[in-house]
């Protein structure tokens, strides 16, 4: 491992490669002086040392299970820049040092995130190891076998919000869940449009006009069958007609109804037909459902003519019959004058 007298190298500068392969990814990876500050920055505001371990077992101890203990620490407040590379403070335990003096560990190994361009984003952890995967700069290049990662950390934003914002046409006050859904809204049209053009047969790269026209193309090749259908003026005529005729049948079957229960004796004069006639068919069908069939305004009883002893007294008052009537239905006198008033003599 390449060090000074107090820091060791944790990452080259300028571009280098893993042409012997890496855990995750081959490069090319460049690793410039602005680069490297801004991993510096994200270091400095960690509270807890940088884990080195053995052979990168710590990306893989979930898989096999096995532990992954430390080899050393880094200083995450010791990460510092110099012209070929980033160098940071080890401590090392005593059993990994001893493995150094020993020869029997050489090469250091870390792990960082990258973006698309190769630039990497931040030093995760880092590993001692034998099987260095570049070789960038002298043999004990502190920085081999590099395990790497496309996610990029949250601290590292590289799209410009207000940017972003003014591309999706949103307002700049725009929440997160806002922007969200206006970019799946956006991937939803371009899938929408990839399927048109599929579907019509365009090229990838052609213009949403030419979609179009090969739309108007298509439907002249294929002629609708129009006696399939009707005007649409003569579909809504229809359904008026349809409309008005249930209302007729309505009205029918009430007039039918309350001569029925006028003639049963279950409807006790026309003033309350006209109540019931104005509650609808519904009102009138329960009513006679629950209404008793009452003996004495049976109208089939007496062909017609008023049942004897129902003669109406000119003072207005209700007769012997009336009052049997206002007795089962459970109605004071003055409620059925009022409903059936009497005929003037």
């Amino acid at each position: 491992m390449q060090t000074t007298s107090d820091k060791t190298r944790l990452m080259p500068a300028g571009t280098f490669h893993a042409p012997r392969g890496a855990a995750e990814g081959s490069g090319p990876w460049h690793l410039s002086a602005e680069a490297a500050q801004a991993i510096i920055r994200l270091a400095a505001g960690r509270s807890t040392d940088i884990a080195i371990d053995y052979e990168h077992q710590t990306l893989y101890a979930e898989k096999n299970g096995k532990p992954a203990p430390a080899s050393g620490w880094l200083d995450p407040r010791s990460l510092e820049w110099r012209e070929d590379g980033l160098y940071g403070s080890i401590t090392w335990t005593a059993t990994a040092s001893a493995a150094i003096d020993a020869n029997e560990y050489r090469y250091l190994s870390p792990v960082f995130p990258y973006d698309a361009n190769g630039v990497p984003l931040d030093l995760l952890h880092l590993a001692l190891t034998n099987t260095p995967a570049i070789d960038e700069g002298a043999a004990q290049l502190a920085a081999a076998r590099m395990s790497v990662t496309n996610d990029t950390p949250e601290e590292t934003d590289t799209v410009n919000r207000e940017q972003l914002i003014a591309a999706l046409g949103l307002a700049k006050e725009a929440t997160d869940e806002q922007i969200d859904t206006a970019i799946a809204a956006l991937k939803a049209a371009k899938a929408d449009a990839k399927a048109l053009r599929e579907a019509l047969g365009a090229k990838d790269d052609a213009k949403p006009e030419d979609a179009v026209a090969a739309l108007k193309a298509t439907s002249a090749s294929a002629p609708v069958d129009m006696s399939q259908y009707v005007p649409k003026a003569a579909h809504e005529e229809a359904l008026a007609v349809l409309r008005s005729g249930v209302v007729a049948n309505e009205a029918a079957e009430i007039e039918r109804l309350i001569k029925e229960g006028l003639d049963d004796g279950k409807i006790f004069g026309p003033a309350y037909a006209d109540h019931l006639r104005a509650q609808g068919l519904a009102a009138l069908k329960a009513h006679l459902d629950g209404a008793p069939s009452i003996a004495a305004l049976k109208t089939t009883q007496t062909q017609g003519k008023a049942p004897e002893g129902s003669e109406v007294k000119g003072d207005g008052k209700l007769n012997e019959t009336e009052l049997a009537v206002c007795k089962s239905m459970g109605i004071t006198p003055e409620a059925y004058r009022k409903a059936n008033p009497a005929p003037a003599e």
